[in-house]
C-alpha cells in the first residue's frame, strides 16, 4: 500500500474517531476533494493536518461536507475484487492445537464427547489442554474416557513468592505432576516479566536464577516448557493514530502497558533470550510466535542461534496472511520448529488458519475486527510442510503424545 494511499485511509478514519468537523467548506481547506487545488500543504513530517488526506503530492483536503464521516468502527467498505473462495471446514491432515484453553470442557464424559464431535468436524487430531495446574483435575477423567489419545495436558508452575526453599517445593510439585500424566510445562502466562512478584515484592524477571532448577528439571524430565512471554509490540508503545492495535487497545484496558509502569518489549524479550541460552538442554516453545511474527527474519535468526526453542502460532495468523511470500518462506526454511495452535477455543475460527495455511486464496477477512483491519492471503503450503506444523513436530518433541497413528 502506497503512502498516499496509507494517508488517505488513516485521515478519513481518524476523522471519525476524534470528532474533527466536516472541513470541506473552509476555504483554508479548498473546495472539495479530488479536484487537486486548495487544501493545505502536509507539515515537515509530510503528514496531513487530522481531517484530511492527501489528494495530490503536497496537497491535503477534507471529505466534501454532504459525505459524512464514518469512524473507524463504521467505515467497513464493500470489496469489489472478485477472487476464489476455497472452503477449508476440516484440516487436511489431523492437526495436533498445541495452546488449547479447553480444561473447562473435560471436567465430565459428557463434555468431553461433545469437544470430540468438534474436533472432528475440524479435523483436529489431539488436543493438549494448555491450562497449566487446573488441568490436572481432568486427567483421571481423560484417563478413562474413550478418547483418551485424544487429550493431554500440561501443568502449571506456581511463581508467586519466589525466594529461599521455593524451587525445591517447584520441582517436587512438577515431578508428581508428570509421574500423573502431564506432558509439558505451560501455558507460562504473560504474567511472568510483566506483573508477578518475588517475595521480597521485586519484579519476577523472566531469566532469575532462582527459576533456574524448574527450567533444569524439565529438561531432566523431557517435557517441553511451553511459554508466553510479552505481549505484541504495539501493545508498549503509545496508543495514537500510529498504532496499528489502536482498535484493540482502546477496547481493552488490561492489553496496555505504558512505559513507567511495566517493563518495555525489548527488556523482557532479552530476559527471555537469555533463560533459553541458559538451558540449552531444555526445549522450550514459544507460544505466538514470540510475537515476532510481525519480523520473520529476527525470529528466524533466533531459531538459528537457539536449537532448544520452537514457536507456535496461536492468534497470529493476522501477521502471517498478510505477508504470504514472507510467511510461506519462512515456514518452509524452518518447517521444523513450528507447531500448530490456536490459543482461545472457538470453532469457528478453525477454518480461517486452515485457510491461511492450505490455500493460495487472496484477499479474505481475518475473525476479528479489533486485531487486524487488514485482509489475508493464503500460503499454500506443501503436504510435507504441513504435516511437520500440524502435528510430527509436536509429537517429535513431546514425549507424552502418542507416537504412532498418525499419517506418514
Amino acid at each position: 500500500m502506497t503512502r498516499s494511499r496509507v494517508s488517505a485511509v488513516l485521515g478519513v478514519l481518524v476523522a471519525g474517531v476524534i470528532g474533527v468537523g466536516v472541513l470541506a467548506q473552509d476555504p483554508a481547506r479548498g473546495q472539495g476533494a479530488g479536484q487537486g487545488r486548495g487544501g493545505v500543504q502536509p507539515d515537515a513530517n509530510g503528514e496531513c493536518p487530522p481531517g484530511t488526506t492527501m489528494v495530490r503530492p503536497g496537497n491535503c483536503q477534507a471529505p466534501q461536507a454532504q459525505y459524512p464521516v464514518p469512524s473507524i468502527l463504521d467505515y467497513r467498505p464493500r470489496t469489489t475484487l472478485v477472487t476464489a473462495e476455497t472452503r477449508t471446514p476440516k484440516a487436511k491432515f489431523p492437526a495436533i492445537d498445541y495452546h488449547g484453553h479447553i480444561a473447562g470442557r473435560l471436567s465430565t464424559p459428557e463434555a468431553i464427547a461433545a469437544l470430540i464431535k468438534d474436533m472432528d468436524s475440524l479435523g483436529l487430531g489431539l488436543m493438549i489442554s494448555a491450562d497449566g495446574g487446573s488441568a490436572l483435575r481432568s486427567i483421571d477423567t481423560i484417563k478413562s474416557s474413550p478418547y483418551k489419545d485424544r487429550f493431554r495436558v500440561m501443568t502449571g508452575v506456581n511463581f508467586a513468592n519466589v525466594g529461599p526453599g521455593w524451587a525445591e517445593k517447584a520441582v517436587a510439585q512438577l515431578e508428581a505432576d508428570v509421574k500423573a500424566g502431564a506432558v509439558g510445562i505451560g501455558e507460562i502466562s504473560k504474567s511472568l516479566g510483566l506483573r508477578t512478584r518475588k517475595a521480597d515484592g521485586s519484579r519476577l524477571a523472566v531469566d532469575d536464577a532462582e527459576m533456574d532448577p524448574v527450567w533444569a528439571a524439565a529438561g531432566r524430565l523431557t517435557i517441553p516448557v511451553f511459554i508466553h512471554t510479552a505481549e505484541p509490540q504495539e501493545f508498549f508503545e503509545p496508543i495514537d493514530y500510529k498504532n496499528e492495535r489502536w482498535l484493540e487497545l482502546s477496547l481493552f484496558g488490561d492489553r496496555r502497558y505504558p512505559a513507567g509502569q511495566f517493563p518495555r518489549f525489548e527488556e523482557l524479550n532479552a530476559e527471555r533470550d537469555r533463560m533459553y541460552k541458559k538451558h540449552p538442554k531444555t526445549t522450550f516453545v514459544m507460544a505466538h510466535f514470540g510475537w515476532h511474527a510481525n519480523d520473520l527474519a529476527r525470529l528466524g535468526k533466533m531459531l538459528d542461534a537457539m536449537p532448544n526453542v520452537y514457536t507456535e502460532m496461536g492468534a497470529v495468523l493476522y501477521d502471517l496472511g498478510r505477508q504470504p511470500r514472507a510467511a510461506r518462506e519462512f515456514l518452509i526454511k524452518y518447517q521444523d520448529r513450528v507447531l500448530f495452535g490456536k490459543d482461545a477455543y472457538e470453532t469457528s475460527e478453525y477454518p480461517y488458519y486452515w485457510r491461511v495455511l492450505e490455500t493460495t486464496d487472496e484477499y479474505f477477512d481475518y475473525y476479528r475486527d479489533y486485531h487486524a483491519f487488514w485482509k489475508l492471503y493464503g500460503l499454500g503450503l506443501p503436504d510435507a510442510v504441513l504435516k511437520k506444523i500440524y502435528y510430527q513436530n509436536a509429537v517429535k518433541i513431546t514425549p507424552g503424545l502418542p507416537q504412532t497413528g498418525w499419517p506418514k
